[in-house]
Formats: structure tokens, sequence, C-alpha cells
């Protein structure tokens, strides 16, 4: 068989042209995640948590934000506790009046969270200053992580509270009242509030979901 000049013996006519080299770099790059995602504390409207944590995300889908959002989470325990002889369980908050974001921090979210309503600030953040990022150990204490085994119900309680905070009352009888927290009573999941009463100081304990910060 004669090959004409110019043609490689190698190279039939009809075979398909290669793909290019890099395609599934291309693909992989598309999927993966942002490097940009970091967790932070957001202050919000204590008892409004699940209903700002749904008008975020509701928010992130109308704008088109979901490249720079991940994830939102409300801090919970569950607890065991008596009630006319019988024990139940239930979810509480651990951090009543925040939540924690998984976010890139730009101009773009920040507008987002500000113009939600019942949402305060970043924790950390000020004028013309960023706010610090969650460490490691803080994201471990506080975020369940996908696929990891459920903690098991403990009366163990993490005091979102420390001695010196000043908070104010919500339910109860001294409920309206502000005052300053004394000691933490982790193990009970109560703290000891110095009230005022009858114009003298009074030692109070309170259960953690009583109170809030003031």
């Amino acid at each position: 068989m004669t090959t004409e000049p110019g043609l490689p013996e190698s190279t039939p006519p009809s075979e398909s042209p290669t793909p290019p080299a890099d395609a599934s770099a291309v693909a992989t790059a598309e999927a993966a995640p942002n490097a940009n995602l970091h967790w932070y504390v957001v202050k919000v409207q204590s008892g409004r948590e699940e209903s700002i944590k749904e008008s975020i995300e509701r928010r992130v889908k109308i704008e088109g934000l979901q490249e720079s959002f991940g994830q939102i989470v409300i801090p919970t325990e569950k607890v065991s506790e008596m009630r006319k002889g019988k024990r139940y369980i239930r979810e509480r908050k651990l951090l009543p009046g925040y939540l924690m974001v998984q976010v890139e921090f730009n101009e773009h979210m920040l507008y987002l969270f500000r113009e939600t309503s019942g949402v305060g600030d970043f924790v950390g953040a000020g004028l013309n200053k960023k706010p610090i990022p969650m460490s490691e150990n803080e994201i471990k204490k506080w975020i369940k992580i996908p696929g990891e085994t459920p903690s098991t119900v403990t009366d163990t309680k993490v005091s979102p509270y420390s001695e010196g905070d000043r908070v104010k009352v919500k339910d109860g009888m001294f409920s309206g009242m502000e005052g300053v927290v004394k000691q933490i009573l982790e193990a009970k999941g109560a703290i000891v509030v110095e009230l005022t009463i009858f114009g003298r100081p009074v030692p109070v304990e309170l259960e953690y979901w009583q109170v809030d910060f003031a």
C-alpha cells in the first residue's frame, strides 16, 4: 500500500479526536466545594431561631447565593427531666439567641443577614471589621458533623453563661427582672442569679432556659 506524501502511516483519517486531557479536572473543579466557606456565630432574636434560619435559607435561594452559603446550625442537646414522676426527653437549645452559620463572608452575604428580620450581627464584627471564623475546637464542640454518631441523652449540660453575665428572666415568678450570674450549676442545668427583690440582693436559682442575655 502506497502512502501519500505528508500523511503519517500511524494516524488513520477516520480516528476520533482525543478528548482534552484536562476534562476530568474541569468537572472535578466545578463540583468542588467553596474553599472560602467558614463557620461564624450570628446573634439573633431569642425564641425565633428556627424561623430566622428558614428565612435566611429561603432568601439565599431566591437571591441565588448558594455558592456562598453552606448551612445553618442551631446547637441543641437532648436532655432528660422528671415531671410528675415521669421521665421525659426533650431537645433544648444550648445557646439561645445564636446561630452557627457556614458562609463565605462577603458584602452580599452580610447584606442578606442584616436585612433579615430578627438578625443582629456577626459576633466579632464591627465597623470595617470582619468577624473571626470559629476555631476547629469551637466547631467540634458546638456543631454536629454529618455522619457522626449522635450523642446519647445526658443530664450533663454546658452552660451558655459565665459568672458576671447580666441576664434577664423570661419565665416564672421573676419574669422581666434582670440580674447578674453569680454561680454556674452545670450538673443541674441551672445558674444562680442575684436579683434585687424588695430593695435587697437575693440569690435565685434558675434553669438555663428561664433566662436570656440582657
